[in-house]
């Protein structure tokens, strides 16, 4: 498969262990092609900063804001909060730990781009996935 189909998830913590040489493999990488998403953003101690100085495409909000969306509006408030910076820094925003079509509902309102949980299916076995002739996964048939 192209390199573009590749996105590598990077926690912050990962990001604090070797700024300097994370951000030069990160920039090679990058230049092939392979995008690079900001993982469980918010729940960290610098999020802001590792946006501008790494070559992030896309934010992953932490499944704990998802989680309190329908009965705090804090969350909602923060996750519009969070797509409007995406916005402006020209990143897609994913948000994880969606469980409910109330939540999905909510996120798609608030601008959230993409979406992964429960809601949309389970973790799966590899040799439950198939994948079609293009390289793209599906989930097999239970019989």
């Amino acid at each position: 498969p192209p390199p573009q189909r590749l996105e590598i998830e990077i926690t912050e913590s990962v990001l604090l262990e070797r700024g300097v040489e994370n951000l030069a493999f990160m920039e090679r990488l990058k230049s092939i092609g392979i995008e690079f998403a900001l993982d469980d953003f918010g729940t960290g101690y610098s999020s802001l900063s590792y946006l501008t100085a790494f070559p992030f495409d896309k934010i992953k909000i932490d499944k704990s804001f998802i989680r309190n969306l329908t009965h705090h509006p804090r969350s909602s408030a923060i996750i519009a909060s969070i797509v409007t910076l995406a916005r402006g820094l020209d990143m897609s925003v994913t948000a994880e730990g969606v469980e409910t079509s109330e939540e999905f509902e909510r996120l798609t309102a608030l601008g959230v781009n993409f979406a992964q949980g429960y809601l949309f299916g389970r973790p799966q076995p590899v040799e439950q996935i198939a994948f079609d002739e293009s390289g793209r996964a599906s989930q097999r048939d239970a019989a």
